[in-house]
């Protein structure tokens, strides 16, 4: 198992925080915009029960090492604005996915998740020594896709059928992924942006 898979990442616009109860009732306030979850398993948003749920599964599955589950901070305020995951770690074959994102619909646009996945990719190819770093998203998630593609993330094909969600509902999934050798483009492209969005801001 890789060592320091949740350690906390700092950057300027967000940090992210190895996710604990701590970090509930912040999160509880960000959450209750439904656009967050239209494509998710499931949907915390209007019941504190649902949100532990949540928060529950993610603090397990971190405990136990098979994900790591953080939460996303604004930088400026220290009050958290989102949550993201590594999950299906494979470190024998060097490789993991990232996923379980979500922000509050307040901080869509302002860069915060444009730098939290150059964190969290600089992690995985810097320090945990990564070949790949894949993604998944519902297929008709538009939103979504345009997000990885402009990372840039290759888009590999179209799982089909590949989950169950809300009331059984099958659900078609779109792979992407970066590999090792497409990391310094893509750290530049990432980079390029965030000092974009700091220049139009500092305007």
């Amino acid at each position: 198992m890789w060592k320091n898979l949740a350690s906390v990442m700092e950057g300027e616009i967000v940090r992210l925080e190895p996710l604990a109860h701590r970090h509930e009732e912040g999160l509880f306030e960000v959450a209750q915009d439904g656009r967050i979850w239209r494509w998710m398993p499931y949907d915390p948003s209007g019941s504190r029960e649902s949100f532990r749920s949540w928060l529950g599964d993610a603090l397990a599955a971190s405990s136990a090492g098979t994900e790591a589950a953080f939460a996303t901070v604004n930088v400026a305020t220290g009050e958290p604005v989102g949550s993201t995951r590594y999950l299906a770690l494979r470190p024998e074959h060097r490789g993991l996915e990232i996923g379980w994102t979500w922000l509050a619909p307040a901080r869509w646009q302002t860069g915060a998740n444009v730098e939290a996945k150059l964190l969290m990719l600089d992690h995985a190819f810097g320090r945990l020594g990564c070949l790949r770093v894949e993604f998944k998203t519902d297929s008709r998630n538009e939103r979504s896709r345009a997000a990885l593609a402009a990372l840039p993330a290759r888009f590999e094909g179209i799982f089909r059928k590949h989950m169950l969600v809300r009331d059984g509902e099958r659900r078609d999934s779109a792979y992407y992924s970066i590999v090792d050798d497409e990391w310094p483009e893509v750290r530049e492209n990432l980079s390029r942006r965030i000092d974009a969005i700091r220049k139009e801001e500092a305007t």
